[in-house]
């Protein structure tokens, strides 16, 4: 489709509603990101999260999380269904190029990467950030080892001007035909490392260092968004381009320290996790000359489903028919911010856990009400968004019959996507053996527990759900941490066990802190299994760092 608009979509880690000068921060200059809200369309009442796989998974399939298997940040739960249809791969279908570059948080091994659901070039870091255990040696913002493709390169300078270029460099690349650039920074979630020179402006302020790096890491992202604005002038596609510009949620931890030195969000009350405006109202700014008057401001609900209907209806893109898609397309309100659109009530969970708990941190809201709960003991909430958007009067005693109506909408919504699959809340398992994605990366991002515990720890250690993609012996290499030494490593999948003794002059060769072993298993038959690593010391079990797994006699099917 030579005349469908090309879409450079970008959503932060962590950044808040009020991070932006243009939604009040009297510390934080953003004049890159304010000229899209200048130039283009601003939401008011936009909704994401409330945690960043949820937020990512509803934006790429249109689908509320739960519909997805991907509806938390590890432990298996934050690994996206390969059934499930991406926005990439329809627009890829149409004609675009399609780039993801950053974070994508949806699963790191075969079949959920991004290249795996329509990305044709990648750079990714591995799970929800780089100092998670997906990535190796938990590494830095400066000189990350990221996944190219699914090959592990080192780049030098800041993840987020690192991610930029990638981004800028695929535009170039492909300025002849439309294209979809996803960018993911990974910037302003903690760790905050930003370069030193950032701060100064801050502490100069008053502000503590916490505050410094955090809009350091803000300033730096605002100049690589105008880094990447500059490249759409000059290349002259800024007429031809949807811009987007968002967060998947709310501030990470308290937006307040010990000697009172506030994060301002606005006033909005609630953090990252929280269903209170806080934790799920974020920016959302999209600049489209070609058909988004300047200024424009809308104050209709919004979500992160409604990407997906919206895009496609954006470019011609054909939106699948064979599933429910959740969200609306927002083109109307872009063009014309008193379009008519749906009445309608959206409902978003989230809570640690292998399955959904009916109420628990909940909440259900139109365009005025939001009825919510932290915690399905808590009683109801009740808040009229547009009289009180800081949530300070519970009217769910005054307002009873409204109460009625959103609790019936909500135990409707949890019914019907909690019955999308059998077994719906259950992860995907990871491929192992297939030649798309050989050989197989495990990480403690991604394993499952013994019990109801949901400590993510090394010395909690939990068990991979796989499956082998074709019969052969399968080369393992496992690597521990030296501290292991004096302890038994063992290796279970199937009816197969493999016992080591760790001892010191096993460990001697090993470099740096980590040992890496080697194995081989006999032949194991096709089909689904649990591979189980761990160290064991006098009954107690310590994890592993990672595992790779590749079949012996590769198939190339």
């Amino acid at each position: 489709m030579t005349n469908s608009p090309n879409i450079v979509f970008i959503i932060c880690d962590d950044l808040a509603y009020g991070d932006l000068s243009c939604h009040g921060n009297p510390y934080c200059q953003t004049p890159a990101i304010d000229s899209l809200k200048d130039a283009g369309a601003s939401f008011g009442h936009y909704h994401s999260g409330p945690l960043c796989t949820p937020a990512r998974s509803a934006i790429l399939t249109g689908r509320y999380p739960y519909r997805t298997r991907a509806f938390d940040t590890y432990l298996g739960r934050s690994m996206i269904d390969p059934d499930e249809t991406t926005i990439a791969q329809l627009l890829q279908e149409s004609g675009h190029a399609t780039g993801l570059f950053g974070k994508w948080h949806l699963g790191d091994c075969y079949p959920m990467r991004p290249q795996d659901l329509g990305f044709e070039e990648v750079l990714m870091h591995g799970g929800g950030g780089l100092r998670q255990p997906a990535n190796p040696n938990e590494g830095s913002y400066f000189n990350p080892e990221l996944f190219q493709n699914g090959k592990l390169t080192r780049r030098e300078g800041y993840c987020s001007d690192i991610f930029a270029d990638e981004t800028i460099d695929f535009i170039k690349r492909n300025r002849s035909k439309p294209f979809f650039a996803y960018l993911g920074f990974n910037a302003p979630h903690t760790p905050l490392e930003v370069h030193s020179s950032y701060l100064s402006k801050y502490t100069q302020q008053g502000l503590p260092d916490r505050l410094a790096r955090l809009y350091g890491m803000v300033e730096n992202i605002d100049q690589n968004v105008g880094r990447i604005l500059d490249t759409l002038e000059e290349l002259k596609l800024t007429e031809s381009t949807i811009v987007v510009f968002t967060s998947d949620h709310g501030p990470c931890g308290s937006t307040q320290d010990e000697n009172g030195n506030i994060r301002y969000n606005a006033g909005l009350r609630g953090i990252k996790g929280t269903l209170y405006e806080g934790g799920i109202r974020v920016p959302c700014l999209v600049r489209w000359p070609r058909e988004i008057r300047p200024g424009t401001q809308i104050e209709r609900l919004a979500n992160s489903i409604d990407w997906l209907a919206t895009l496609t209806d954006a470019t011609g893109a054909k939106a699948p028919t064979d599933r429910t898609i959740d969200g609306i397309s927002l083109l109307p309100l872009l063009k014309d911010s008193e379009a008519e659109t749906p009445d309608r009530a959206l409902c978003m969970q989230w809570h640690r856990g292998d399955n959904p708990v009916r109420f628990r941190n909940f909440a259900a809201f139109t365009e005025q009400y939001k009825l919510t709960r932290p915690h399905e003991d808590a009683p109801d909430e009740l808040y009229d968004l547009i009289a009180d958007p800081q949530e300070t009067s519970n009217l769910a005693n005054q307002l009873p019959e409204i109460v009625d109506t959103l609790r019936a909408r909500y135990e409707d919504w949890f019914a019907d996507v909690s019955s999308t699959r059998e077994d719906n809340y259950a992860p995907p398992r990871i491929v192992v053996g297939h030649c798309k994605g050989d050989p197989t990366l495990l990480t403690w991002q991604d394993w499952r527990l013994y019990g109801e515990t949901d400590s993510w720890s090394y010395d909690n250690p939990g068990y991979w759900e796989i499956t082998f993609h074709q019969k052969a012996p399968y080369e393992l290499t496992i690597e521990i941490p030296n501290s292991h030494v004096g302890g038994e490593l063992i290796i279970r999948c199937r009816d197969w066990e493999c016992k080591t003794p760790l001892t010191q002059a096993l460990l001697d060769g090993s470099f740096g802190q980590f040992a890496s072993l080697a194995f081989t298993t006999p032949e194991l038959d096709q089909g689904p299994a649990r591979f189980e690593a761990f160290v064991e010391f006098d009954g107690d079990r310590l994890g592993i760092t990672r595992a790779y797994i590749r079949a012996a006699t590769l198939q190339l099917s």
